[in-house]
C-alpha cells in the first residue's frame, strides 16, 4: 500500500475557521457529526467553528445547530 492509498483511505482532521478549513491531517473525507457519512474534502460546505464539526449538508446543519433547512 502507498502513501497515498494510506491517505485516500484515512479521515482527514481540519480546523473549521468562519468561512474555511485548514487540513491539520491529511485525507480523502470528514465524517459527518450529525449522520455519521463520510464527506469528501471538494464537497465539504457546512460546518460549525464553534463546535469544529462538518456537516453532510443544510439539513444536517440546521438540525444540529437548531435552525431551518433552506
Amino acid at each position: 500500500m502507498t502513501s497515498q492509498d494510506k491517505s485516500s483511505a484515512q479521515e482527514a482532521q481540519l480546523h473549521y475557521g468562519q468561512g474555511e478549513f485548514v487540513v491539520l491531517r491529511s485525507g480523502r473525507f470528514v465524517t459527518c457529526a450529525a449522520t455519521g457519512q463520510r464527506i469528501p474534502l471538494d464537497t465539504l460546505r457546512y460546518w460549525s467553528s464553534e463546535r469544529q464539526e462538518p456537516y453532510a449538508g443544510a439539513a444536517e446543519a440546521a438540525r444540529v445547530l437548531g435552525g431551518r433547512a433552506a
